[in-house]
């Protein structure tokens, strides 16, 4: 039987605690530094009180300590990861090398399991990168959101013994994760710091060789990723963990897309035969009915899990759309009507294209039936026009309450014998015994007393349990006391937490093992550069190695790897002749106009290379490599 994870994200101890109450396995989350989103940062107390919440569902919570380190910070990150393993974390996930060293030197030291899981930022797209980090000790691979199914499948097969994590939900970066340098060339903004400026959310104009100007759009930007179609394939293929992206989504996103994927993802279990079981304990109550159009998104795209490399863009616009609406029926003045079926509620948001491809919103300041009455008429909308919804009212209201419960069914049974009364609860399907025990002297009730036992001991309203079935057996002749009874129900609760939060720290998975590092010593390895795992590209850039700080370096050269180049922040580009590579893409701009040459052996009406121009004149070369069905970015000088 395979494990399989739902991952959610957690902006904050209140996100995260709605992600686990709304069916999450697990939740990664940033620390106070060195997290790869560094507005989502929080507090090691706040990271405690929600290890101490997931494990009573035997959840787990994973934090990001995934940027790149410089030399005089190595010591303020091993004082972070010190605090963290004291909060109880299961795991970090970490893209630079020095870090594998220092938890493993904390475990040791600590006497911790906690696993190291290898960031996407790692740029993990092919069995030979995962298997080396498998060897080099990470127990888990997040894998680049551009591989297929097949892609995924292969990997499996080759490394079964690493756990693969895979993207399912969320906004997508255009380039290779980890290999972005855009905002830091542009903005001085390192995306491997955690500070990513968005340079694909930009607005571009598109030049040709002779000058054309071949139209003014958002060329890099991308739709949403959604794969909740996907789930039983990708877990066949071998992906025991499926992450919704969202570190800097507000609770309202969390509680709907991880209630979304928990029914999906739970369903692929219940139709599995057997093949299949959730991580967590406990079984949700939803207060309202998951709608994965009504939360931020810039249209889907299932990006490449097919194989199918159409359809990921999103050209005009690099803001959400949300749920389309219906079209412009009539405009009058003050107000407008809409054909569709979709209720427009007062206040929702509201948005539409203009003729000249302009994104406009607006919001609905009254609504009587389909006429929908703006603060102020858009001056710019005309009937046939499309409307699209990206704010819901309805449905912000429904979230912002207690939206949901989640309870661990379990099965009570109570017995006498020998003047002492035995209760013993079991978590209903895992095998996960408490028992506990009262000395009374037992006397012989004078009427039926099963119904009421039955009650006092099914009363389990404050605590995460609810009781499917109780048996009383041979304690119904008897009678027994509510107050023993009420006394012997809550030891058993307490034996039950304690058995539980002592399973969820048990290693008995790939990832709480933990693993260990195959090579120790520099130059023992038998991956050597000429055997490198790394794409080719990394030869040409070493800066793509991201070698941040001398412990990172020494971390490579044990894994039999002689890393001469530094950071791109290090300000390793300059060390390359070429113009530096700054983005590399599955998206490509020529397959979007039509003229990829797999599919159209024509000639586009263009000259190469195209160039891609912000309005402050820096210029951005691309070149196709066709045969890797990639396009690059480069800077111009």
């Amino acid at each position: 039987m395979s494990t399989l994870e739902l991952l959610a994200p957690a902006r904050n101890l209140e996100c995260g605690i709605a992600a686990i109450d709304h069916g999450a396995d697990a939740v990664y989350i940033g620390a106070g530094q060195f997290g790869a989103r560094a507005a989502a940062g929080n507090s090691t107390d706040d990271i405690r009180q929600l290890c101490d919440y997931a494990h009573r569902f035997m959840a787990r919570v994973y934090v990001t300590v995934n940027t790149i380190v410089y030399d005089d910070e190595l010591d303020d990150v091993k004082h972070l990861l010190t605090d963290l393993f004291h909060a109880g974390i299961d795991a970090v996930l970490v893209q630079d090398m020095a870090l594998v060293e220092m938890v493993e030197e904390l475990n040791h030291t600590l006497d911790t399991h906690v696993a190291i899981h290898a960031s996407t930022q790692t740029d993990n797209r092919t069995a030979e990168k995962v298997e080396w980090l498998g060897k080099a000790g990470m127990a888990r691979v997040v894998l680049a959101r551009e591989l297929s199914v097949e892609d995924i499948d292969d990997i499996h097969s080759k490394v079964p013994d690493v756990e693969l994590e895979a993207f399912v939900h969320g906004a997508l970066c255009v380039s290779l994760s980890g290999l972005c340098y855009a905002s830091q060339y542009c903005f001085k903004r390192s995306a491997n710091r955690g500070m990513c400026a968005q340079f694909c959310r930009l607005k571009f104009d598109l030049i040709d060789a002779g000058g054309k100007n071949l139209g003014s759009k958002y060329w890099l930007s991308l739709r949403d990723m959604c794969r909740i179609g996907h789930l039983k394939e990708m877990a066949d293929a071998g992906v025991t963990s499926f992450k919704i992206e969202g570190r800097l989504k507000d609770a309202n996103y969390v509680k709907n897309v991880v209630a979304a994927y928990n029914i999906a993802l739970q369903q692929v279990v219940d139709d599995s035969g057997g093949k299949y079981r959730r991580l967590s304990l406990g079984k949700v109550t939803l207060a309202f009915t998951p709608d994965l159009r009504k939360t931020f998104n810039r249209g889907y795209t299932s990006y490449l899990i097919d194989g199918k490399t159409s359809g990921m863009e999103s050209p005009d616009t690099p803001k959400a759309l949300g749920e389309y609406v219906g079209r412009v029926k009539e405009v009058r003045r003050g107000f407008f009507s809409v054909a569709g079926t979709a209720p427009i509620a007062n206040g929702d948001g509201l948005c539409f294209f203009d003729d000249d491809m302009q994104l406009h919103g607006f919001r609905a300041n009254r609504t009587e039936g389909n006429k929908v009455f703006p603060m102020a008429m858009p001056r710019m909308l005309r009937p046939n026009m499309g409307i699209y919804r990206n704010a819901d009212t309805v449905m912000d209201k429904l979230l912002s309450r207690s939206s949901s419960v989640r309870k661990i069914p379990v099965a009570l049974s109570i017995s006498a014998k020998d003047d002492s009364l035995y209760l013993k609860v079991e978590v209903d399907g895992r095998g996960i015994i408490a028992e506990a025990t009262a000395n009374i002297e037992l006397q012989k009730a004078n009427q039926p007393q099963e119904e009421n036992i039955k009650r006092q001991l099914s009363r389990l309203g404050g605590t995460v349990y609810e009781a499917v079935s109780v048996d009383v057996g041979n304690v119904a002749e008897l009678f027994v006391p509510s107050s023993v009874l009420s006394n012997l129900r809550r030891d058993v609760v307490e034996a039950l937490d304690r058995e539980i939060i002592s399973r969820s720290k048990e290693f008995d998975d790939i990832s709480r093992k933990g693993r260990k590092r195959e090579n120790t010593h520099a130059n023992t390895g038998t991956l050597h550069v000429a055997k490198s795992p790394f794409a080719k590209e990394y030869r040409q850039y070493p800066y793509l190695y991201n070698v941040a700080n001398d412990r990172a370096r020494h971390f490579y050269g044990s894994m039999g790897m002689e890393i001469e180049g530094m950071a791109f922040e290090n300000g390793g580009d300059a060390a390359c002749s070429n113009p530096a590579l700054l983005m590399q893409c599955r998206h490509c701009i020529r397959r979007m106009l039509g003229y990829c040459t797999k599919r159209n052996t024509q000639q586009p009406p263009w000259r190469e290379p195209l160039t891609l121009a912000l309005p402050d004149g820096r210029r951005f070369t691309l070149k196709f490599d066709c045969k890797q069905c990639q396009m690059n970015v480069y800077a111009q000088k």
